[in-house]
């Protein structure tokens, strides 16, 4: 949701965003904890610039609350369609 809408507020509107998340647990204890998460993403921008698109798609991860809660190592790979 925050990249939609930082993509809107940059002027690169998106028809869509589809996002997809691995989380990868591991053994903790007696229990299990988050130690990893990526992130697919596919925006389709007609006209969208690809570094400008690849910039805020950086921002968006780098403030993402949710993503900060899990504390854990997160990727994302984020590819634009236009």
């Amino acid at each position: 949701m925050a990249l939609s809408m930082m993509l809107e507020q940059a002027g690169m509107a998106p028809e869509y965003v589809h996002t997809q998340a691995t989380v990868t647990l591991d053994k903790d204890g007696d229990g299990f904890a988050v130690t990893g998460s990526h992130l697919d993403v596919l925006a389709k921008i007609p006209g969208g610039d690809p570094q400008k698109f690849e910039d805020v798609a950086a921002q968006a991860k780098a403030g993402c609350l949710v993503l900060k809660l899990l504390s854990c190592k997160i990727t994302m790979a984020a590819e634009l369609e236009t």
